[in-house]
């Protein structure tokens, strides 16, 4: 029997989701919104989309969560959208309150779900969908660390003029300006990346991975990213569906892991069928471990306006 996900939220992220799982052929789809005929019309759009792409799932949108029950996985996307000169935090209370409510019905009717959040403000959200869910921590994940990481390799590989296949390096902290790239662990097909390029190259590199999403907001005007946002939870789902034991930096519910207590916070996790099933400890420098204890408090300060 086909995997089943339900996207919560019809907009550009979550409709491009919705693309992609049916292009990867990786599970039938619901997609729902509370605007009535959006997630009907684009899902159906999507149907029909069938018989030229090869894949025989079924798609379909919904304004009612009882359509959406027995989803193995929920993807949670609704929320307002970032505006130019918002800040992540902006979001804040706005965004809490749509993702309670939408989890409430997730675990009525999907309750063995994983879910994976991608509301912003990241964080703070899967802190707010993990709250009110009562799931266990491995079946919470917040889709930060694997989108940062991807701009964060498609910048050195730029610079370099290398594939971006060559680069490894991964994004640690908030899904925020305070994001912690770690280029001491970042290589070119195994060569230390500092090995490459000088070091204020790299740190303007790092600068702009943390405004990766202010950019592309500032640029599009109205909006904000969703084709990498959607490539980065579809990856993950990937590697859910398929066991495949993938280490990817994902936002995880820390419990005492890099000296954090009760936050979610982007680090590198194991990803397999049951969700998170193992977070990757690596041995930071004090600096590092410094960014990461100011990146973690940022994170704590949005949680404890919402009471989470």
């Amino acid at each position: 029997m086909r995997k089943k996900v339900t996207v919560v939220g019809s907009g550009n992220v979550g409709a491009t989701v919705a693309h992609r799982l049916a292009d990867k052929q990786l599970a039938d789809v619901v997609l729902i919104d509370i605007l009535e005929g959006v997630p009907q019309g684009k899902g159906l759009d999507l149907f029909e989309s069938g018989p030229i792409e090869g894949y025989d799932l079924k798609i379909r949108g919904t304004n009612d969560y009882e359509d959406t029950g027995n989803s193995d996985l929920v993807v949670m996307t609704a929320g307002f959208p970032r505006k130019p000169g918002m800040s992540r935090d902006d979001l804040l209370k706005a965004n809490a309150e749509i993702v309670k409510g939408a989890v409430e019905q997730v675990v009525k009717y999907s309750p063995e779900c994983i879910l994976i959040v991608v509301t912003n403000p990241l964080d703070a959200m899967a802190q707010t969908a993990f709250r009110v869910s009562g799931f266990p921590r491995n079946r919470v994940i917040g889709m930060a660390g694997a989108l940062d990481t991807a701009r964060y390799r498609t910048f050195i590989a730029e610079a370099l003029s290398v594939s971006v296949q060559n680069i490894q390096g991964f994004v640690l902290g908030g899904h925020g300006d305070l994001m912690v790239p770690v280029p001491r662990y970042t290589t070119v097909a195994g060569i230390p990346v500092s090995e490459l390029m000088p070091k204020v190259q790299l740190d303007a590199i790092v600068q702009r991975t943390r405004n990766g999403g202010a950019e592309i907001v500032n640029l599009l005007k109205a909006g904000s990213a969703y084709y990498a946002p959607s490539a980065a939870v579809v990856e993950m789902i990937d590697a859910i569906f398929n066991d495949r034991k993938k280490i990817l930096p994902c936002s995880a519910y820390l419990q005492g892991e890099y000296g954090i207590q009760g936050l979610f916070v982007g680090v590198p996790v194991k990803l397999g069928a049951r969700g998170i099933e193992q977070i990757m400890e690596i041995r930071l420098t004090e600096e590092e471990r410094a960014e990461l204890e100011r990146s973690a408090s940022a994170v704590k300060e949005l949680v404890d306006v919402i009471k989470m």
